[in-house]
């Protein structure tokens, strides 16, 4: 992820992973959120699991929220079963992830961990387990 990136998004197995950073404008939330649905894609006929990497984001203004929204609805509506947010606590953030993210459903649960190893696990513990040298890039 270059310096001038607000994210990175790829997929290993059935699991989606994101790693964003900086300040969010309503521009860079519709573009995170094209290039989320286009690298889903091949995942969503069965069930599928989505990590992201929250300590180098910045929060967002508050235009970015009803797109996440939305990208978070989208993605429960396919298939989208388990999500892991990695980022270490703060408040602010956490209440805008939470703005964003909240959704009620019986097939889709979300948790917040400080560490990778630790989301990780919790998603391995779920079917969706992530290669180890993914481990090591993101370390």
């Amino acid at each position: 992820m270059t310096a001038q990136a607000k994210f990175k998004i790829w997929r290993e197995h059935q699991v989606l992973l994101a790693v964003v950073n900086g300040s969010w404008n309503q521009q860079t939330a519709e573009e995170f959120a094209s290039e989320f649905m286009k690298t889903a894609s091949p995942l969503l006929q069965a069930p599928w699991a989505h990590i992201v990497y929250l300590d180098q984001w910045e929060l967002g203004v508050p235009e970015i929220e009803p797109i996440i929204q939305q990208l978070v609805d989208w993605s429960v509506s396919h298939n989208l079963r388990f999500a892991a947010q990695v980022y270490c606590p703060h408040m602010v953030k956490k209440y805008q992830l939470e703005r964003m993210t909240a959704i009620k459903s019986p097939t889709f649960e979300k948790r917040t961990y400080p560490t990778q190893q630790a989301a990780f696990d919790w998603l391995a513990e779920e079917g969706f387990r992530v290669e180890q040298q993914v481990f090591k890039k993101l370390a």
